[in-house]
């Protein structure tokens, strides 16, 4: 496969074009950032660490049924996957009170929540990502209901697969986003599931082991990915 120019160089990912109209090389860099890429750094390893992490995890959501657009490994930082019409939407499951939940409610971090909740936000960085719901997502065609319907169904079925495998590790699935898009006008699974965009803590101590590391100045973010990631089996070598 031809790795042809780049399309997009996000926070911590560049997208490049291949000699495939339909797939696409998704590189993970060393790149780390915060509060809109306010805090920027280089943090070594850990392009190989999430590109090695999000492809077990999509595996996994493969192997139950969850349509996903990576495709294999092709390098330590370089995988190839589908090329989706991406939608604007993020979806967020949060089954403990943490981060955002907790500032905008004033709830007890940590609390668990019961039913899990779901939520949407815009895909937007001008506008620092901001919650909206179904009929806004509508309204301004962002996605159709039944586009929705299905990303929320998927949402929830991904939660049902990953919060045992990270219990199997003594961890606890705190909260995490998701994105799609379309191929071949399917509802797809696109971006990654790393602890970049989740948050994960130990189950006994609840010590962080996520990017929060990173936003919160704890250090030590690289060794948490990866203890993450051998508790539930990532091969990193």
């Amino acid at each position: 496969m031809d790795k042809r120019q780049e399309l997009y160089a996000g926070k911590a990912k560049s997208v490049y074009a291949t000699d495939d109209p339909d797939r696409l090389i998704l590189h993970f860099r060393d790149d780390t950032s915060a509060f809109d890429g306010e805090r920027m750094e280089s943090l070594a390893r850990k392009g190989k660490v999430n590109n090695r992490f999000n492809a077990f995890i999509m595996e996994k959501l493969q192997a139950a049924g969850i349509p996903t657009h990576y495709e294999r490994l092709l390098s330590d930082t370089e995988s190839v996957v589908k090329k989706l019409d991406m939608l604007p939407v993020e979806c967020v499951i949060r089954n403990i009170a943490a981060g955002g939940l907790v500032k905008r409610l004033g709830v007890e971090e940590g609390s668990e929540l019961a039913p899990p909740t779901f939520e949407l936000f815009l895909k937007n960085d001008a506008l620092h990502d901001p919650m909206i719901n179904e009929s806004l997502a509508e309204t301004f065609g962002w996605a159709t209901p039944e586009q929705l319907a299905e990303m929320k169904s998927l949402t929830y079925r991904v939660n049902d697969v990953l919060k045992q495998l990270f219990a199997d590790g003594d961890l606890l699935l705190v909260d995490y986003k998701l994105e799609f898009g379309l191929f071949n006008g399917e509802i797809v699974l696109g971006d990654e599931f790393s602890p970049d965009g989740c948050r994960l803590w130990d189950a006994k101590t609840r010590e962080k082991l996520d990017k929060d590391r990173f936003r919160q100045g704890l250090g030590g973010v690289i060794e948490a990915y990866e203890e993450v990631g051998r508790r539930i089996g990532v091969d990193f070598s």
